[in-house]
């Protein structure tokens, strides 16, 4: 690997910094929100659920119930964007979110809740954020020119807001009640819709074809496959997902739990958000000729996740691990989303990231299903020592890529026409 691949950038930036563009600010406190509220959903939730009587069934119910339409609608998210424009399709999703999280708090009032109820609503958000995601990529390059920038610090306002997000929700479920959380939730979702309003007046290309929906979702497919860097990466990040982040969090918690307590594993979580913000303020700085080989090669360090807890390290030992790894994963997730947005058109941006989010989540349910069965089988510690032999294997497969080592960083960070020259 050549030396220009990870060199931190000596001069000047040459791009304003995203904080200049108030375009930017207001899309960071819409996604901050929604990303604050995101974070406060689950404890909210399985505290709701428990609550409830419905016990930790319930809960694997209502998440599934959360997270399937997820999967099975964020293609048509995709093209909803690009034909009706990401700003309209997330202010609608935030509505959609917000009238949910009401009704449920309302629900959460009365004495009886069935669990069809809040598996109903939960479904209901689950279809909003489908409906959300696609256009976030879309969104940075028309809101920031440096790209990488404006990444890198949506980055750590995921991490931080993955930090308060559960914390807030503890307190709130604490000193209130647990209805309030989710009043507090759906106010989360109000603020970014109203945040993102200002923004419809971006000049946006639409999609204003006839075509029928299959037509338009078959145009997103073929200019995701007609790119084998990234078709490459989503393959193997497919697998990644199966056999790496599918049982990292499950058993990981669970080991953790058992050997550093319930508190320690806390202040393990909070030290892999702190290695996620390191890895933020590092992907502001630097900028790898090549992203996508750099964050391939800091992505190594997320094979420490699994590692420490397989081979019970100390508290200490474990905590750093998390730090590195947190950083790894945020770089590689900095470099990835700026290749991306860098490299596709606009006009089909939406559709491709709707492809990426895909391939890239769908399978990471069914490897947290298979861990517990496997976990019973061979035992925890073997499973996730294996889970971290396979990141370094597939790393070193994605590495051995021709198109994804030979993937420069587009100049100036600017999106790019079918032609392959900056936009705009």
């Amino acid at each position: 690997m050549a030396v220009d691949d990870v060199t931190v950038q000596q001069q000047p930036d040459p791009l304003p910094s995203p904080w200049a563009s108030g375009r930017f600010r207001l899309f960071f406190t819409a996604r901050s929100t929604s990303l604050l509220a995101d974070g406060m959903l689950m404890v909210s939730l399985t505290t709701a659920v428990l609550g409830a009587g419905h016990g930790p069934g319930g809960v694997g119910y209502a998440l599934a119930a959360w997270m399937t339409p997820i999967v099975l609608l964020v293609l048509f998210g995709g093209v909803l964007a690009d034909r009706f424009t990401p700003q309209v399709m997330m202010i609608c999703a935030d509505v959609v979110r917000m009238l949910a999280m009401v009704a449920l708090a309302v629900l959460l009032l009365g004495t009886e809740v069935a669990l069809w109820q809040i598996m109903a609503l939960m479904a209901l958000s689950g279809g909003a954020t489908a409906l959300f995601q696609p256009g976030l990529a879309s969104m940075v390059p028309r809101v920031a020119e440096d790209i990488q920038k404006a990444n890198a610090l949506l980055r750590i306002s995921e991490a931080l807001s993955a930090l308060v997000g559960p914390g807030l929700a503890g307190v709130l479920v604490a000193r209130w009640h647990v209805s309030g959380s989710f009043v507090v939730i759906a106010a989360a979702y109000a603020l970014s819709a109203a945040v993102l309003g200002p923004l419809r007046r971006i000049r946006t290309d639409r999609d204003e074809g006839a075509d029928p929906m299959w037509r338009r979702l078959a145009a997103g497919w073929n200019e995701f496959r007609s790119r084998s860097w990234l078709w490459s990466v989503i393959a193997v990040w497919s697998v990644y997902g199966l056999f790496v982040f599918g049982p990292a969090l499950p058993l990981g918690a669970a080991l953790m739990i058992e050997q550093h307590g319930a508190g320690g594993y806390g202040w393990i979580a909070s030290a892999d958000g702190a290695g996620t913000i390191v890895g933020g303020l590092v992907g502001m700085r630097v900028r790898p000729r090549r992203p996508l080989v750099a964050g391939a090669c800091a992505m190594f360090c997320f094979a420490l996740n699994p590692l420490a807890p397989a081979l019970g390290w100390s508290f200490t030992a474990t905590a750093v691990s998390h730090v590195i790894a947190g950083y790894g994963f945020a770089f590689w997730g900095v470099m990835w989303a700026t290749s991306v947005q860098s490299h596709i058109p606009l006009a089909v941006l939406s559709r491709v990231s709707a492809y990426d989010v895909a391939g890239s989540i769908m399978v990471i349910p069914l490897g947290r299903a298979l861990a517990g069965p496997a976990a019973d089988a061979v035992g925890a510690d073997r499973v996730l020592l294996f889970s971290s032999a396979v990141s370094v294997v597939l790393l070193v497969v994605m590495l051995c890529v021709p198109a994804i080592r030979a993937l420069v960083r587009s100049p100036g960070g600017a999106p790019r026409t079918p032609g392959g020259e900056p936009a705009g």
